[in-house]
């Protein structure tokens, strides 16, 4: 923003630098909340990249903040951009899905029908037996994608409306659907023990 310096209006000091200064803050803080969610989730390659346009775009509005120190306008706008941009991060999270979670339902009496109707979605579940306040209850667990998590409730509460869960994210998960099949490289291809019939 530095070939701002060489404008010096009052509509520009008091409206367009404002406005200039709280774009740019939602801007930074929406991608800061995503860096945030992305370094959580443990991904440490897109974590880095999104960072720096973070850092880019903040030096760039508290650089204008420096040299308008006098200016009330710009104070506003920096610290309104920030709520903004909090919310809009959160916004943009929640409307992308990122990551798996873990699934919890705790029922009085596990019905067939709700297990039948999850395995036809394509959802998986462990079941156990577990002791609550009021007795024996039934734990059913699910390890899904989030953003297949509207899906899976709704299916939930078709059988059960008034169910108990609760949703934790998970940071890292190996092995079963969550796993990627490993493609056999060009050498073992190549291998004769490989082949069919060696």
């Amino acid at each position: 923003m530095d070939f701002l310096t060489g404008i010096d209006t009052p509509f520009f000091n008091y409206f367009i630098l404002p406005l200039l200064i709280f774009f740019a803050r939602i801007s930074d803080q929406t991608i800061g909340t995503m860096r945030l969610i992305y370094a959580s989730k443990g991904m440490k390659y897109i974590a880095p990249i999104v960072g720096f346009f973070e850092s880019l775009i903040w030096l760039l509005a508290v650089s204008q903040i420096m040299k308008h120190l006098d200016n009330f306008f710009c104070y506003i706008a920096f610290a309104g951009g920030f709520a903004v941009g909090n919310f809009f991060g959160i916004y943009l999270e929640q409307k992308i899905s990122i990551g798996v979670v873990l699934v919890r339902i705790i029922m009085k009496e596990y019905q067939i029908e709700l297990g039948e109707n999850l395995k036809a979605a394509g959802f998986g579940f462990t079941l156990m037996d577990a002791e609550g306040r009021e007795g024996s209850v039934k734990m059913l667990f699910s390890t899904i994608h989030r953003k297949k998590l509207k899906k899976y409730i709704k299916l939930v509460h078709e059988i059960r409306p008034n169910a108990f869960y609760t949703v934790e994210d998970i940071r890292q998960v190996k092995g079963n659907v969550f796993e990627k099949t490993k493609r056999a490289s060009i050498f073992s291809r190549m291998n004769p023990l490989n082949r069919k019939g060696a």
